[in-house]
């Protein structure tokens, strides 16, 4: 009896809805759960994205709809020397900003690595530059490079009496280069040591005292231990910090302006000029467009770079 019942029970229990089934089906639900994100990049990404590629080929301005023109707008940039200084110092300041960031972000974070008093308060004052706003980072710099009332040349001058005039950081091409190099530097540091700083603290210490027992020195335990096992992070930090270099646009804008005679212009703050004050938007997305193959690259190193690493510990695991 109790097994008829058991068996009729089944049969009149009803069957899941479509709709049930629906948001049983481990596909659908990924596609749901992705919808809000997808949404956003549509929204915020792409579509400025795709009208900016769309521009770059137009003549439009600032006022007036604009015509398709194809690939004018890339011819006269090729003919145009303002924008061969931006290509110029784009790449320098990104090359020299880059090795400098790495150098003295690894430096710090192997000392902060040790075992140092007060090591937790000398994290957070490091990250201090990085956490500050840009803007506001910019302006401190705009005030110490000022040629009247920069702190340094009143250190110089009134303090320590080694100058006569006060120095012209942002006055002339090769100074304001290098100023806005440093000032660059300081702000990026911070994300490059905490990054390596994580990277290291999961290396095993069982290396390194392998290796002390094997008579090595400092020097071969960084080149054979630390450096090969921060590749793979080193890499990734490394890609986001030329691809937020290249794209530098605040700190330029708010200290030099792309002054003094256009000598500062990343292609960021030229893609800038031309487009809204010069009012010349399809030139200015051509500009910005520009950039895209130098990401492109930055992003392709970073990829080939994990992947020869993997490559590499796949071998020596066989």
């Amino acid at each position: 009896m109790s097994a008829s019942t058991a068996i009729d029970w089944t049969k009149r229990r009803a069957e899941p809805s479509a709709l049930a089934r629906l948001f049983d089906w481990k596909p659908f639900l990924v596609i749901i759960c992705l919808l809000p994100a997808v949404g956003l990049l549509m929204t915020f990404l792409t579509y400025p994205l795709g009208l900016g590629i769309f521009l770059a080929f137009t003549d439009t301005t600032i006022g007036r709809r604009g015509v398709w023109v194809g690939l004018e707008n890339f011819e006269y940039l090729l003919s145009d020397p303002l924008w061969w200084n931006a290509v110029f110092y784009s790449v320098f300041y990104t090359a020299v900003a880059t090795v400098l960031k790495f150098g003295l972000g690894l430096w710090l974070a192997l000392l902060l690595n040790q075992h140092l008093p007060f090591k937790s308060l000398l994290r957070a004052i490091i990250l201090l530059p990085w956490i500050v706003p840009t803007v506001l980072s910019a302006i401190a710099f705009w005030w110490i490079y000022d040629p009247q009332f920069s702190i340094i040349s009143y250190l110089f001058v009134d303090v320590l009496g080694w100058r006569t005039t006060n120095i012209d950081f942002i006055g002339s091409a090769w100074p304001a280069r290098f100023s806005l190099i440093f000032a660059n530097v300081w702000r990026g540091i911070p994300f490059v040591a905490i990054s390596l700083l994580a990277g290291l603290q999961t290396i095993s210490p069982s290396l390194y005292e392998a290796a002390l027992l094997d008579g090595s020195s400092s020097w071969q335990r960084f080149r054979f231990i630390t450096f090969p096992m921060l590749l793979p992070i080193l890499a990734i930090v490394m890609t986001f910090s030329i691809i937020f270099t290249f794209t530098d646009f605040q700190l330029v804008y708010a200290i030099t302006r792309g002054g003094p005679v256009n000598s500062t212009h990343l292609l960021a703050t030229l893609a800038f000029q031309r487009g809204i004050p010069g009012g010349q938007l399809g030139e200015g997305a051509a500009i910005a467009v520009s950039m895209i193959p130098f990401l492109v690259f930055a992003t392709l190193f970073s990829y080939f770079a994990l992947a020869r690493r993997k490559w590499q510990q796949g071998e020596a695991n066989d």
